[in-house]
C-alpha cells in the first residue's frame, strides 16, 4: 500500500512538472525585438529620478513626490499635474502632458523646466506661476538652452539662431548652400554630439561652421514620391576632398561673431570644445586628417587669436581624444585630461600652463567617463572598468592623493547622477541576474542608503534559454576573449544542433556585457528558442579593452578580427551539441562587413550567412572613421585591397543574404550594389533584400519584419 501511494505520488509530481513546463511561454518576435507590438512591456520596468539640488525627485507622468535622500519617510512634498494644469488654465496658458521630462536647474529656486513641443517654460510651484517662457519655430532642430542667461540656441535649415532670455530672435549666420553652422561635425566622431557650446556666464556662445561645398553628393533617392526624386547626402568618401570646419563665437553683448584664427582648416579636425571657468578662452583638440597626433590648443575668444599649445600628443597609429578637457570647480588653474598614452584611458592633471601635475588614475583598466567632482570632499567621480572588461563601476578619486574608493556595489554596469553638491547619487544599475536597480548612494561612505527600486523580471513565465559567459584566447594565444553562449530552450545534450555566430567586432561597441542576460539580444533568445546555438565573441578591435587591444587592427581591419572569430568557431566544434556542418554568421554594418569576409575568407567553414548594412570596401566609406583605421586609399593600397569583398567575391560557396537600408547615410547603398556587381562578374550568387526609405537600421514594425526575414533565411538554409 505504501508503495502505492510512493508510486502514485512521484507520477502526480511528474505531471505537475510537466504541466508547470508546457505552461511556460514561448517569445514571438514583438515581445523580442525594438518596434514589436508587445516590446516595452517586455523589457525590465522602469522608474525616473532626479535631483532638485540635492532633493531627489521621483517623477511620473501626474506626479513629482520630493524628498531628501537620507530620510526614512519619503516625501517632502508633491506636485501633480492636475494642479499645474489647473493653475496654467487659469493664466490662459496650454496645459502639460507628462511631469516625466520636467527638469530642476536651480538648486535654490522653486522653479520647473519643461520643455513642451515648440514651447519652453519655467514654473515657480510656490508662485504658482510662470517666470519664463519662451515659443520656437516648428522646424527649430538642436535647442540648447543656458540655464543662467535663459538664452537658447538652435538650429533653423543650415543656419544658427539665438532666442534672447526677452524673447529676442537673433540669426547668427547667413550661410550658403552646402555650409551648416550650428551642428555636429566630424560626422560625429571624436566624441562630438552637438555643434553649440554656451561660456560659463551664458553670455557668448562658441559653434561650430562646417562647410561641405567641395564633398561630394551621395545620391540617394526619396522612392516615396510619386516620381522617385533626386536626394543627395553630403558623404566624404575616404581619400576624397572633406568639409572644411571652423570655430565661431558669437557675444550676445555686442551681435558680433569672430571665427578662431585656426589657420588654414583644410584637412583639419577641431574636436573636445571647453571653456575656461572665467569664460575668456576656449580650449580645442586640433588633429591633422592623418590623425596621428592631437594638441591641445587656448583661444583668446576676445580676439580669436591662440593663445598658447599646452600639450601635444603622437601615437603611431592614431590619437583619439574623446573627451573635452575639465576644470577643477574649486581651482581655475587646474583642469584634467583624459588619455590613452599609457595604453589605457586615464586622468591626468594639469595646470592652465600646459604642465602635468599627476596622474590621477593608472592600471591596465581604463576611465569610461567623468561624471563629475565633489567640491567638498575634493573628489572626482568616475566611471571605470576596474572591477571587470564588461562592468562599469563607480569611484570617487582624490585629487591630493589619487586615491580611489568605490561607490555602490561591485555588479554589473552602473550609470550615476549626481545631486548638486555631489553629496549623493541616483545609481542605476544591471547585472546578470538584476534587470533595473535603481539606489540612492552616499558619496561620503561609498554605500546605498536606500534601494529605490527593483525591476521584476520581465521574462517571468517564459521559456529562457540559458546563457552563459566565458573566455577563450585569441589567436595570438596569449589575449583572453570574452563570450556569450545561448543554448537552445529544452536543450538536449545527446542532440547536435545547428550554430550561429552573431558578430560585430568593430571599434566602440561591446556586445558581451554584465548586464541582464549578458547583454544578451532578443534575436538571440528567439534563434535559441528555435533550436539554435548562438555565440558571441569580442574579438580584439572591440572596446573597453585598452588601445592595444583595439589598435591591433590598424590598416588591415577585418585580419586580426576574423583570426578571433575564427578561434571562436573552435571553440563551438568543440562543444559535442554543435553540427560542425551547420554553422552560419550573422552581422550588422561593421558585423555586415565581418559576416560576408568571414564567408568568403572561409567558404568551406559556414554554410549561411546573413550581413546587413555592410561595409564591403573601405574606400566607399567616410573619411573620419575610416582614414584612423584604414589610412587612405592611396596611403595603404594593400590594406584596402586586402580588406575589399570585391576581391573576395568568387569565394562564395554557401546562402549569402545581404540586406541594405534602401537610404543608408552610414554604409552607403553603393557597398552592396558594388559587392553584388563584384559577384556577378565572378559568378557566384548571394541574395539581395532592401528595405526602401530605411537608414542605417531599420526602424518601427520594418525592424520586427528585418528579423523574421533573417530567421526565415537561416530555417531555410541552415536548419
Amino acid at each position: 500500500m505504501y508503495r502505492t501511494r510512493t508510486l502514485w505520488a512521484a507520477c502526480l509530481f511528474i505531471m505537475a512538472t510537466t504541466i508547470m513546463a508546457q505552461e511556460k511561454k514561448e517569445f514571438t518576435l514583438h515581445e523580442l525585438i525594438p518596434g514589436g507590438k508587445t516590446y516595452y512591456s517586455h523589457t525590465p520596468e522602469n522608474r525616473w529620478y532626479t535631483w532638485w539640488g540635492d532633493v531627489c525627485v521621483e517623477q511620473t507622468v501626474d506626479t513629482l513626490t520630493f524628498f531628501q535622500p537620507q530620510a526614512q519617510k519619503s516625501e517632502l512634498f508633491l506636485l501633480t499635474l492636475q494642479q499645474i494644469n489647473d493653475q496654467l488654465k487659469e493664466m490662459g496658458k496650454d496645459t502639460l502632458h507628462t511631469l516625466l521630462k520636467a527638469e530642476f536647474p536651480y538648486a535654490d529656486k522653486p522653479l520647473m523646466f519643461v520643455q513642451q513641443s515648440h514651447k519652453w517654460l519655467l514654473y515657480n510651484w510656490e508662485q504658482k506661476e510662470i517666470e519664463w517662457e519662451s515659443n520656437f519655430q516648428a522646424q527649430a532642430e538642436n535647442h540648447d538652452w543656458h540655464a543662467l542667461s535663459r538664452h537658447t540656441a538652435y538650429t533653423l535649415a543650415n543656419n544658427l539662431y539665438v532666442k534672447s532670455a526677452g524673447g529676442e530672435e537673433r540669426q547668427i549666420t547667413d550661410e550658403p548652400e552646402g555650409v551648416k553652422a550650428g551642428f555636429a561635425v566630424h560626422r560625429n566622431e571624436f566624441g562630438i554630439m552637438k555643434g553649440t557650446f554656451w561660456s560659463p556666464q551664458g553670455d557668448r556662445l562658441a559653434f561650430y561652421r562646417m562647410d561641405e561645398t567641395k564633398v561630394a553628393d551621395y545620391p540617394q533617392v526619396d522612392t516615396e514620391a510619386r516620381t522617385a526624386a533626386y536626394m543627395p547626402d553630403k558623404y566624404p568618401m575616404a581619400g576624397t576632398a572633406s568639409h572644411e570646419v571652423t570655430v565661431g563665437i558669437y557675444n550676445l553683448a555686442t551681435g558680433e561673431t569672430l571665427y578662431l584664427q585656426t589657420g588654414n582648416p583644410t584637412d583639419r579636425y577641431f574636436s573636445n570644445i571647453a571653456w575656461s571657468p572665467c569664460g575668456k578662452y576656449l580650449y580645442l583638440m586640433e588633429h591633422p586628417r592623418t590623425q596621428e597626433s592631437a594638441q591641445l590648443v587656448r583661444y583668446d575668444v576676445t580676439t580669436g587669436i591662440k593663445d598658447a599649445v599646452l600639450l601635444t600628443e603622437r601615437h603611431e597609429k592614431y590619437v583619439e581624444p574623446m573627451s573635452p578637457i575639465h576644470f577643477l570647480p574649486w581651482d581655475d588653474t587646474r583642469f584634467i585630461y583624459q588619455s590613452q598614452r599609457d595604453g589605457f584611458n586615464h586622468l591626468y592633471l594639469y595646470n592652465i600652463e600646459g604642465k602635468e601635475c599627476t596622474q590621477l588614475t593608472q592600471g591596465e583598466w581604463l576611465v569610461q567617463k567623468l561624471v563629475g567632482f565633489n567640491e567638498k570632499r575634493k573628489e572626482v567621480i568616475i566611471a571605470t572598468t576596474e572591477v571587470s572588461p564588461l562592468q562599469t563601476n563607480l569611484y570617487a578619486v582624490s585629487i591630493k592623493t589619487g586615491k580611489r574608493r568605490p561607490l555602490g556595489n561591485s555588479e554589473g554596469v552602473h550609470t550615476p547622477e549626481l545631486s548638486e553638491s555631489a553629496d549623493w547619487m541616483i545609481d542605476r544599475y544591471s547585472a546578470p541576474q538584476t534587470p533595473r536597480c535603481i539606489q540612492l548612494v552616499s558619496v561620503k561612505t561609498g554605500k546605498s542608503v536606500r534601494e529605490l527600486f527593483a525591476a521584476p523580471n520581465p521574462w517571468e513565465g517564459f521559456k529562457v534559454p540559458e546563457i552563459t559567459v566565458g573566455t577563450i584566447k585569441a589567436a595570438d594565444d596569449n589575449t583572453d576573449l570574452y563570450y556569450r553562449l545561448v543554448k537552445p530552450a529544452d536543450f538536449d545534450p545527446a542532440k547536435k544542433y545547428p550554430a550561429v555566430i552573431y558578430v560585430y567586432g568593430g571599434p566602440h561597441a561591446q556586445m558581451v556585457q554584465h548586464t541582464w542576460n549578458y547583454a544578451v539580444r532578443g534575436w538571440d533568445i528567439y534563434m535559441a528558442q528555435r533550436g539554435y546555438v548562438v555565440l558571441t565573441v569580442d574579438n580584439r578591435g572591440s572596446s573597453n579593452r585598452g588601445l592595444e587591444f583595439e589598435n591591433c587592427t590598424f590598416h588591415r581591419l577585418g585580419t586580426a578580427e576574423m583570426e578571433d572569430q575564427l578561434k571562436g568557431v573552435d571553440f563551438l566544434k568543440s562543444l559535442p551539441y554543435v553540427d560542425a556542418e551547420r554553422l552560419g554568421v550573422h552581422g550588422w554594418s561593421f558585423g555586415g562587413f565581418m559576416t560576408i569576409n568571414l564567408m568568403l575568407t572561409y567558404p568551406d567553414v559556414f554554410k549561411v550567412a546573413v550581413a546587413g548594412g555592410p561595409v564591403t570596401d573601405w574606400k566607399y566609406y567616410e573619411v573620419m572613421y575610416g582614414e584612423r583605421y584604414m589610412g587612405t586609399p592611396q596611403s595603404n593600397p594593400d590594406g584596402y585591397k586586402n580588406s575589399s569583398l570585391l576581391e573576395k567575391a568568387a569565394n562564395l560557396k554557401g546562402r549569402l543574404l545581404v540586406i541594405h537600408g534602401g537610404n543608408d547615410p552610414v554604409c552607403v547603398p553603393q557597398m552592396t550594389y558594388s559587392f553584388l556587381k563584384a559577384c556577378i562578374d565572378n559568378g557566384t550568387h548571394p541574395d539581395l533584400f532592401i528595405y526602401p526609405g530605411q537608414g542605417h537600421n531599420m526602424v518601427g514594425s520594418s525592424r520586427v519584419h528585418l528579423h523574421e526575414h533573417i530567421t526565415r533565411y537561416f530555417e531555410d538554409f541552415l536548419k
